[in-house]
């Protein structure tokens, strides 16, 4: 049942740090560019590929995530997924948007990077036009590829640098620790770009430290399993580095037994820098709204909780510090309607 507090978290206006394009497309759109394309699908319907979303792990669902990127082929593809994002994420309430986009799935099937920067930057400029809203694309790696991969693309985006926030990396993490991309990481820095990392969604606390210690990144993301480890969470909340948190994402992958036992809680109460995204919302059944709505209700948090969900989203976005405080401002005003907490 919808009540007025849900309502309230709908319009709250936030920030979506942690949300990957190509993970953005709605069945029924995937069917509609397979057509166009001409690509063949396992599934008939939009109802039976949807069924096909249920996942042991993060492999089981990289492995159908894939698959799906085998429909986008032309500019076009890649502006209609962009826009179609760009309009959930306004309904959302999301007035900071930044995207992740990793090329990497779509170079070694022969598409140019031309081809995808400029379907997804046409739609940024249209989105940004029509709704208002701030948006940002940041640029992901794969870590079962080579560094030198990485690098290669790096320096092959430069023509577009002036329209990246900045450079990430995340795939399949056992076995993949952030310490093998060093010099890509430096490299990133170097040319002036924030940078993040998936780690600690499956991997263990040690990938969140080299990711730290090692990378330099700015913000991590997942980074839920430092939980395991104490002496990082006191390291993380005294440095205060963003966690952008997917807790739908880590129940369908089945790194929580329920959303109940999500640690979302547990670390803003360790004073943790955390905020909630919807990873691939699709796939694991909910937008940025859905995932705080649904951690509202399963971990009980409070209007003043969730209104400091939404104020970390927005200070740990890639932006100045003015657009960043203008962001704050509408929040405060926003919150100051609220409605009865409970």
């Amino acid at each position: 049942m919808v009540d007025d507090l849900d309502h309230f978290i709908r319009g709250l206006p936030k920030a979506e740090l942690h949300m990957h394009l190509e993970g953005s497309i709605e069945p029924q759109l995937m069917l509609d560019l397979a057509a166009r394309n001409g690509v063949a699908m396992r599934w008939s319907s939009a109802e039976e590929l949807r069924a096909a979303y249920q996942f042991d792990d993060l492999r089981s669902f990289l492995d159908l995530y894939f698959a799906g990127c085998q429909v986008l082929v032309t500019e076009q593809d890649f502006y209609d997924i962009t826009r179609a994002y760009l309009r959930r994420a306004h309904l959302d309430g999301v007035i900071r948007t930044e995207m992740f986009f990793g090329p990497q799935s779509f170079t070694e099937r022969g598409v140019s990077l031309s081809t995808m920067m400029g379907g997804i930057l046409a739609a940024i400029d249209d989105g940004v036009h029509e709704h208002g809203l701030s948006a940002g694309l940041l640029i992901s790696v794969h870590r079962h590829r080579s560094e030198a991969e990485a690098l290669r693309l790096l320096d092959q985006l430069m023509p577009w640098a002036d329209r990246i926030a900045g450079f990430g990396m995340g795939g399949a993490e056992l076995g993949n620790p952030p310490a093998g991309f060093v010099n890509y990481f430096r490299a990133a820095k170097a040319c002036g770009f924030r940078t993040t990392v998936h780690a600690g969604e499956e991997g263990p606390p040690a990938y969140i430290r080299e990711a730290i210690e090692l990378l330099g990144v700015d913000r991590i993301d997942h980074g839920v399993r430092c939980m395991d480890d104490p002496a990082l969470v006191r390291d993380l909340a005294a440095r205060q580095i963003p966690l952008t948190v997917c807790p739908l994402s880590n129940l369908r992958l089945k790194g929580v037994a329920s959303l109940a036992r999500h640690p979302l809680k547990a670390m803003m109460a360790a004073g943790l820098n955390v905020t909630i995204n919807s990873d691939d919302p699709p796939y694991f059944g909910g937008w940025v709204t859905e995932n705080m709505v649904e951690c509202r209700h399963a971990l009980d948090l409070t209007i003043d909780e969730l209104v400091q969900l939404a104020r970390n989203s927005i200070s740990a976005a890639f932006v100045s510090a003015a657009e960043a405080a203008d962001m704050i401002k509408r929040l405060d005003a926003y919150a100051a309607a609220r409605p009865t907490d409970r």
